[in-house]
């Protein structure tokens, strides 16, 4: 076995050289196999990680009010096929308003409005409007329907929220951050009609809503953190 190569000095010591090692081209086919191999995994799989559907035994449904119409529609039928009581929808301040104004200008209010006039009977349907508007908006309306809860003596130890699609995940990681043990989340994924969630990549939609909401997850799950003093 020959001796390393020594290392050689240029420009008064400013630059050296040593041997060093590197890929080969059998190694560079592997890392780019691999890869490509967990690219694909990603691609197919990623769909159905963030647009779970998990379901609990419950009598309580709570649907994010700033959720378009589909998802409405939605949320009656799994209220009338379930064995539900009541169903909450909540969210913060309108985008667009500047903040906080009343409860009537939430996305709760939209919420409940839009089932209501989707044949939703008005004494059925409870709005639990957030009043913080910005960054966290998802944890914090979770926040304020557990706030609700607790001033109005809901015992609740689990319910199913019912969302758009890929926020899914999301949803249902921050809303079990704010209820902690007191209860357990179930989620309801409602499938988004503007593209076909199988092959997803193919249309612009399906690339928006998965590239974001994979960043949006990663944030979520491995910076947010919950303010001191908000959790049980």
């Amino acid at each position: 076995m020959s001796p390393p190569e020594p290392s050689r000095r240029k420009c008064f010591g400013l630059f050296t050289r040593r041997e060093r090692w590197g890929l080969s081209w059998r190694g560079i086919f592997l890392c780019v196999s691999l890869l490509a191999l967990a690219g694909f995994f990603w691609v197919t799989g990623v769909h159905s990680f963030l647009a779970p559907t998990q379901r609990l035994q419950t009598n309580i449904l709570v649907v994010e009010g700033w959720v378009p119409p589909y998802v409405i529609r939605a949320a009656i039928a799994e209220f009338k096929s379930g064995h539900y009581e009541k169903i909450y929808t909540t969210g913060g301040p309108v985008v667009g308003n500047g903040g906080y104004l009343n409860d009537y200008n939430t996305s709760a209010s939209v919420g409940a409005e839009l089932l209501v006039k989707a044949g939703m009977a008005a004494d059925l349907v409870q709005m639990v409007p957030s009043h913080v508007s910005g960054r966290d908006r998802t944890y914090s309306s979770a926040v304020a329907l557990r706030e609700w809860f607790h001033a109005q003596n809901v015992a609740v130890t689990n319910f199913n929220v019912v969302t758009e699609d890929v926020h899914a995940r999301r949803t249902q990681l921050l809303f079990q951050k704010a209820f902690g043990r007191a209860a357990s989340v179930g989620i309801i994924g409602v499938t988004d009609p503007d593209y076909d969630p199988a092959h997803w990549w193919r249309y612009s939609e399906g690339v928006r809503e998965i590239l974001g909401e994979s960043i949006a997850y990663l944030y979520a799950k491995f910076i947010f953190q919950t303010p001191a003093g908000a959790g049980h």
